[in-house]
């Protein structure tokens, strides 16, 4: 049997998206059969020490402060960028002009000037490239794509309704973080989770076309995470509400917000069709819910699909049915796939460009809270 190559990695970021992403890095080959075998060579953060403790007990051979020894280093294959959006675009050229395959987080840039650079530097050095929306491959969402390209909700989809809900800054004394601010972060509530809404609406409907949006900002101005007496501004939306219209005339409705106490990681959407519906929440993320209207009428309503027979997506690399999958599970499809596609050196979605598409619509929206008008894409 012909020995498998040898993927090397480099991960930038040591934070939240670190962890998990080092998580799936080191899982992926364990519960998937990978064309390669995955050598997580090094993590890359600011500070010195806490890098060094973050490669020790995620599982990295070493460790640096300098993402720009990641880039340089030939024995890197893939450069993972976990780091807040500032540095999303810059690491991620420098990234592909070295030929590495990249993988950034999302969204893939403050705005889309930067995504545009971004999808300019891939395509010239011809490099596999991936935006980590990583709730595509949720194995109850990825089956609601499945039963919407089977027409199990019929011809037409009318209506795509979403939520996405957190609040985590809903205390008003709660700092200043690199999120709320836009030098930083480019948007707020709309480019941290109303991003993963755009994208499972462009991956399970269709494009959208036009967007009408405003947007508020709760708390003006936040105490300073070095000095709780000094309060500074936050510059950015704490929530965003959209309606749009897709190209294929589905109607769009969905909201983004920090501020829904209660809701920890509350992402859901409703879709209507001409035959049926479907309701997914991701704080039940195992259970998607279908009603089909060409069921006789005294026994239509809402079934549970519990998602974990080994006939789902990607169910069948865990566990028996009825044991659950969770959060960071998704993260390893995301990792397997795109290792598959860098072995091959195809195409795998969502792509630079998908994730220059949904910062084109954050785009439009943004100027709709703005201008106070609908925006045409």
């Amino acid at each position: 049997m012909p020995k498998r190559p040898i993927l090397s990695v480099g991960l930038i970021g040591t934070k939240f998206m670190g962890k998990a992403h080092s998580n799936a890095w080191r899982q992926a080959p364990r519960f998937f059969d990978l064309p390669a075998e995955i050598r997580m060579a090094t993590i890359c953060g600011r500070d010195r020490a806490a890098t060094s403790r973050a490669a020790s007990k995620l599982g990295w051979e070493s460790s640096t402060t300098d993402w720009r020894t990641v880039i340089t280093d030939p024995g890197i294959d893939i450069v993972d960028i976990c780091t807040p959006n500032d540095f999303h675009a810059e690491i991620a050229i420098a990234a592909a002009r070295a030929g590495k395959a990249v993988l950034c987080e999302k969204p893939l840039a403050r705005d889309g000037r930067e995504a545009a650079q971004m999808v300019e530097a891939v395509r010239r050095a011809r490099v596999v490239n991936m935006v980590c929306h990583n709730y595509r491959r949720v194995p109850a969402i990825a089956l609601a794509k499945q039963m919407i390209e089977a027409g199990e909700l019929g011809d037409r989809i009318y209506h795509f309704y979403a939520r996405y809900a957190q609040d985590w800054i809903g205390n008003e004394k709660f700092p200043l973080v690199w999120r709320l601010q836009s030098r930083f972060a480019g948007s707020g509530a709309l480019g941290d989770i109303g991003s993963h809404v755009i994208d499972l609406a462009r991956y399970l409907v269709d494009e959208i076309d036009e967007v009408s949006a405003m947007s508020e900002t709760f708390v003006k101005r936040r105490p300073l995470k070095t000095n709780k007496d000094i309060r500074a501004r936050v510059d950015v939306d704490d929530a965003v509400t959209v309606i749009g219209r897709f190209r294929n005339g589905t109607l769009l409705n969905f909201e983004a917000t920090r501020f829904a106490h209660g809701c920890k990681n509350q992402l859901s959407f409703e879709i209507n069709g001409g035959r049926g519906s479907l309701i997914f929440n991701l704080e039940e993320m195992n259970r998607l819910r279908f009603f089909s209207a060409t069921d006789p009428i005294g026994r239509q309503g809402f079934r549970d699909i519990l998602v974990t027979e080994p006939t789902h997506p990607y169910v069948a690399r865990w566990w028996p049915p009825g044991h659950l999958v969770g959060y960071e599970h998704t993260f390893v499809h995301t990792i397997a796939d795109f290792v598959d596609a860098v072995a091959a050196k195809k195409s795998v979605r969502p792509n630079f460009s998908d994730g220059l598409r949904n910062q084109r619509v954050m785009d439009a929206i943004m100027r709709s809270t703005r201008r106070r008008c609908w925006i045409k894409l």
